[in-house]
């Protein structure tokens, strides 16, 4: 996913206990359901920790403006979950956003909360997300730990594909040096999943919920290290293959087959980077598996990072170089400069200029042309003194008048506007947004729109949404060439693309399509222009991308965008 803001929130989950659309109609900022595009993380056993259930506690009443310590403000509810919930705030001191986790001071595990959160915040290590305060007041216990909105969650990125070899081994080499790091200090993390492990924009990878993720949910282990070690060989399991190292499917990622067992991810997706497959079964032989080429297991990080460092380095891939294109020698180059440069030392020859008309037949062409000179600027005169006459004749008002006739037949042609005859909304997962507002984008009333529901994740909607979008009649098959949208919302940021498609029919799949063009923008209006005309009858218009905005009179806080007017030029 381009990049989901969410990324450095602790988002709570469970272990599978309640359904995913009851999750997502929690998770509103005050509590109240309001639709079902609001998706949270699920998660899934790793095959190793335990997580306990104790007494629910009743959760504090808290909504989007709270402020916690006169500072936090909260702005948007994650998730809430066993006596606890996560928010989206604002640290009005220092005016940056925060995440925020809360339950209170009575629930059955506060205590072993802060503990956990101070604790970590000793660490101080850069690679992991840091715990910016952890506060027991008014009977409310809280962490605020920092917000990354330019952070990617490993899950968003495994949704699109595998990790390339160097990526992969950048992120175990990084995730398992941490946690080494961690250790050393006592420090343990137990939830290490797809989740809780981010890429910066920057190509850094960082940990969230050291110690605090296991610490809400009461997870605890007799061999913390052995359990944070066959973690991250999961991670680079799931980086290499797209699937999950269990039977379980999890994170989005499809489990291995029933009763196969634990097979080398080289033999799970051709291509696999040999030496990462062996580091991955060393990381998860603690499970019972056996380790590839009998190499002894990875109990520790410490013997993980050992491993990682015993390999040959792995080169980033090598970027692709474009021949510039060849010297073409245009017609308006002249002279010395378009002709080859005479070799040093040569005299040029000067040409001799041509004799004069000293012969009797020149002489008398030079008369002829005369004489053809006078009469031609006498009858320019003539003409000039006529018109003259004719002007002044005229009407005063003539006198002003003037044409155009030869700009215009000079001028280029402008594109011509396509007249959209019908359209319907496009939603290949069969969850539609406003089916029935798809009229209001070409209506010429800028004040009604089609609008999408407010999702949690963002600007990039995937995986959790791979898009919305509509889909466009012109009638018959013309040639398109780009589109105008005018967006209800503008920010950070809009994103979409120009498919050519053959129905109307929500369920076609986007593989069966011609991409036209795609484009992004900030602002209120995007403008998408293809390099080449495509002949199409029916247009899709399928936004990837939308921006953060406030709670309105439609929907709550979160990332949605409205079309207003839509128009196409071929």
């Amino acid at each position: 996913m381009a990049e989901r803001s969410t990324a450095a929130v602790d988002v709570a989950d469970n272990s599978g206990d309640e359904p995913l659309t009851a999750q997502a109609d929690q998770s509103t900022a005050d509590g109240v359901a309001k639709n079902r595009e609001r998706d949270t993380d699920s998660d899934e056993a790793q095959g190793s920790g335990g997580t306990e259930h104790p007494d629910k506690a009743s959760p504090p009443e808290l909504h989007s403006g709270h402020k916690l310590a006169r500072r936090y403000r909260l702005e948007e509810c994650v998730t809430r979950l066993d006596g606890f919930s996560s928010w989206r705030a604002v640290d009005e001191k220092l005016r940056r956003a925060v995440g925020v986790h809360v339950l209170p001071a009575e629930h059955a595990r506060a205590r072993s909360v802060l503990a956990a959160a101070r604790s970590s915040a000793l660490l101080g290590d850069p690679r992991f997300v840091q715990v910016l305060d952890a506060v027991e007041e008014n009977d409310l216990v809280y962490v605020v730990h920092e917000w990354l909105p330019d952070a990617t969650e490993l899950a968003t990125l495994l949704a699109v594909g595998p990790l390339e070899p160097h990526d992969a081994y950048q992120m175990v080499s990084q995730i398992a040096s941490a946690m080494a790091a961690a250790h050393r200090e006592g420090l343990s993390h137990l939830r290490l999943n797809p989740n809780a492990v981010l890429r910066t924009s920057s190509g850094q990878w960082r940990i969230r919920g050291l110690a605090v993720n296991a610490a809400l949910r009461g997870i605890t282990s007799d061999t913390p290290q052995r359990t944070d070690t066959e973690a991250i060989g999961a991670l680079l399991y799931a980086a290499l293959t797209q699937r999950w190292p269990y039977e379980n499917d999890a994170y989005g990622l499809s489990g291995l087959p029933k009763d196969v067992g634990l097979i080398a991810p080289d033999q799970v997706r051709a291509g696999v980077h040999r030496g990462l497959s062996e580091l991955a079964m060393r990381a998860l032989a603690n499970d019972g598996a056996t380790a590839s080429r009998h190499e002894a297991a990875c109990t520790t990080p410490e013997e993980l990072v050992k491993a990682i460092g015993e390999m040959p380095r792995i080169r980033p891939p090598e970027p692709a170089f474009t021949a510039p294109p060849e010297y073409q020698r245009t017609t308006y180059q002249q002279g010395t400069y378009g002709r080859p440069a005479p070799h040093p030392g040569v005299t040029q020859p000067v040409p001799a200029p041509p004799p004069p008309l000293q012969s009797r037949t020149g002489r008398a062409l030079k008369w002829a042309v005369s004489a053809l000179l006078i009469a031609a600027l006498g009858l320019g005169s003539w003409q000039l003194a006529d018109a003259l006459m004719d002007q002044s004749k005229s009407d005063e008002t003539n006198k002003t008048q003037t044409t155009d006739d030869g700009d215009k037949s000079s001028a280029a042609p402008k594109p011509a506007a396509l007249k959209i005859q019908g359209a319907a909304e496009y939603y290949p997962d069969g969850k539609a947004q406003h089916a029935n507002d798809v009229k209001l984008t070409y209506d010429g009333d800028s004040s009604t729109y089609w609008r999408t529901y407010s999702f949690n994740a963002g600007p990039v909607l995937a995986p959790y949404k791979q898009g919305v979008g509509i889909v466009y009649d012109l009638g018959s098959e013309q040639s398109v060439s780009a589109a105008s949208i005018e967006l209800h919302y503008g920010g950070n940021y809009t994103a979409a693309t120009l498919y050519a498609a053959d129905s109307l029919s929500s369920s076609a799949p986007l593989s069966s399509m011609t991409k036209i063009a795609t484009a992004q923008t900030t602002g209120k209006e995007l403008k998408i222009s293809a390099k080449t005309a495509v002949k199409a009858r029916y247009v899709l218009l399928w936004i990837t991308a939308a921006p953060y905005s406030g709670q309105d009179s439609y929907s709550g806080a979160g990332y949605k965008q409205a079309i207003t007017d839509v128009q196409f030029t071929g």
